[in-house]
């Protein structure tokens, strides 16, 4: 993002997946002065889990009201994905929200798309963390003092006793170590965040059931209430 002389704090909306790497694009963009309008989240067809990572509405909601940011959703399919992402860019252009960001590091054709679908609806996308160092980006968000734990897993690509791990420097070293990229960016893992210096308070969780879904395992998560620090139970 850049500024000039008669613009405003530019106001942007942010894709947000619930994960570490939006939240550090988000924690990135803020720190340099920019104002979030919303946080913006595509839920599947049923309305009942985001289509990225699995999260229920309600956890998604709730890190929205810790930070206190406002929180967009709209329900696609896959099929019907960039039709709706669309139609929500318009809304944000119409609202004078005419810049988005994006948590993507290094996969080229997620660029493409992004770039492309934001250019089609008059959006500039942003992409804050494109092409840091994957291990480096972690032990950023490591260090910034936020925390996440491990809600999806590709089976294919790890073992699904990393569920419910807590992201931290141990789990980066022990993950590197079995030829798991520390940011999950091949699709290894997906995460949730549930505290850290964007939240005013943290989030207190539970671990519910796991559920395996063709390749995949996903952890169940229910958010009760807030604290100083962020709990799990």
């Amino acid at each position: 993002m850049t500024k000039n002389s008669s613009e405003q704090v530019s106001r942007f909306f942010c894709s947000w997946s619930g994960g570490k790497d939006s939240c550090l694009s988000l924690y990135r963009a803020l720190k340099r002065g920019y104002s979030c309008a919303s946080l913006f989240t595509m839920i599947d067809e049923s309305g009942k889990h985001s289509r990225s990572h699995g999260l229920l509405p309600e956890s998604l909601k709730a890190q929205a009201e810790a930070m206190q940011i406002p929180l967009r959703t709209a329900a696609a399919t896959w099929g019907n994905y960039e039709s709706q992402f669309k139609e929500q860019a318009a809304l944000y252009r119409n609202e004078n929200v005419r810049h988005g960001v994006f948590g993507d590091i290094d996969l080229e054709p997620h660029r493409e798309w992004v770039e492309r679908v934001c250019r089609e609806s008059g959006i500039t996308a942003h992409l804050p963390l494109w092409k840091g160092v994957r291990r480096t980006l972690v032990r950023e968000f490591i260090d910034a003092g936020f925390k996440a734990v491990i809600v999806v897993v590709n089976t294919k690509k790890m073992p699904d006793r990393f569920l419910g791990r807590l992201i931290d420097a141990a789990l980066v070293d022990e993950l590197e170590a079995i030829g798991v990229d520390a940011c999950g960016e091949n699709g290894e893992f997906h995460t949730f965040v549930y505290d850290g210096p964007l939240f005013k308070k943290g989030l207190i969780f539970a671990k519910e059931d796991e559920i395996a879904i063709e390749g995949y395992a996903f952890l169940r998560i229910t958010v009760s209430g807030n604290s100083d620090r962020g709990v799990c139970s």
